[in-house]
């Protein structure tokens, strides 16, 4: 195994060499003679940099992308307290290989225990373009995500040999969240926050009890966090036109979560999503059952969607609460709470929640 090296300015050509040899990326007379070094990404709690390889003998892939835990202290602190970076690095050592998935080939993944000492070594997905979670998508784009949302969540749905794997079974937070972090957050963002958003997380603080006790019909592998920023897409014709990234809140949780979470945040216009919403979840229930799921009806699906209507709001309160601040970070974490709030006041959240 390579040594771990957990921050950029540390990677040496000897070391990449070890990393794309144990990956199966380099012949054994070959080596990395250099490389130049770029950071990419606007990741809150980890630090992406590109390395444009030059090779000696036989040649590997021209670039690979480092993940690394972010060098703002509190972000980092928030990504070993929430186990980010052991769930990322569990997810590509023991899960990515069970699931469909479009996910970078990971090359190398490993990290000191309870540090933010973690490096992940990808594939390098250029010219593929990383989605902007305010700018929002397109129809054409939320389709190719509902696809990808049943790839990961059907080879693994109802198996009980996920509920075996410590770390996909992660405490339930959202009704901490509420508690914990909701008046510090309407104190903070106030002046940024439509009313309409303050109304719906103050109605949700009444849902609490219903939020800690809410189980998936059918459990599965879920990303947790599927929103644009952690897609990439690529129109150029590749054969994987997108590919989710960031698989460090991967749970056991219910499908329609994820789907709930995207489509939540996912359209800068209001008028769209509620146009598209309930074609994209038959889109997604009917990839499910395409991909073999059995006994589970369109209405279940659309229950589980009502009742993590308010999934990206909870994340956004969270998140913008325990990372550093950026002003791209504020307005990210402003359009997600603004856009889920009207999500969940448009399929009644709170009522598919309290009538459990």
């Amino acid at each position: 195994m390579p040594d771990l090296v957990s921050r950029p300015e540390h990677v040496t050509p000897e070391w990449l060499t070890d990393v794309l040899r144990e990956g199966g990326a380099l012949g054994v007379g070959a080596r990395v003679l250099a490389f130049d070094a770029t950071a990419i990404g606007t990741g809150q709690v980890g630090a992406n940099v590109r390395f444009a390889l030059t090779f000696d003998g036989a040649p590997g892939p021209s670039s690979v992308v480092c993940k690394f835990a972010s060098a703002d202290p509190q972000s980092a602190a928030t990504g070993v307290a929430t186990l980010t970076y052991e769930t990322e690095v569990a997810f590509y050592r023991e899960l990515a290989s069970t699931v469909d998935v479009s996910r970078p080939h990971c090359y190398f993944a490993d990290l000191e225990h309870g540090t933010a000492n973690v490096v992940v070594v990808l594939e390098d997905l250029a010219p593929a373009v990383q989605g902007d979670q305010i700018e929002g998508c397109t129809l054409e784009q939320a389709e190719l995500v509902m696809e990808e949302a049943a790839k990961l969540h059907a080879p693994r749905w109802g198996d009980p040999v996920l509920l075996e794997m410590p770390w996909l079974v992660r405490t339930r937070s959202a009704g901490i969240v509420m508690t914990m972090f909701w008046d510090g957050f309407v104190d903070r963002y106030r002046d940024m926050l439509a009313p309409e958003t303050i109304e719906e997380g103050t109605r949700l603080i009444g849902a609490i009890g219903a939020l800690q006790s809410l189980e998936p019909l059918v459990p599965t592998a879920i990303h947790g966090d599927f929103r644009l920023d952690n897609m990439l897409f690529d129109a150029s014709g590749h054969t994987r036109p997108v590919t989710v990234v960031d698989w460090q809140t991967v749970e056991v949780g219910s499908g329609p979560r994820d789907v709930a979470y995207f489509i939540g945040n996912a359209f800068a216009d209001v008028d769209e999503r509620r146009a598209h919403q309930e074609g994209l979840v038959r889109r997604y229930h009917e990839h499910l059952l395409d991909r073999g799921v059995t006994g589970y009806t369109f209405d279940d699906c659309w229950l589980e969607y009502r009742r993590h209507g308010y999934a990206s709001l909870i994340m956004a309160i969270a998140a913008s609460m325990l990372v550093g601040r950026t002003e791209r970070g504020d307005r990210m974490f402003m359009a997600m709470a603004d856009r889920s709030a009207l999500l969940a006041r448009d399929v009644d959240a709170f009522a598919a929640l309290t009538s459990i």
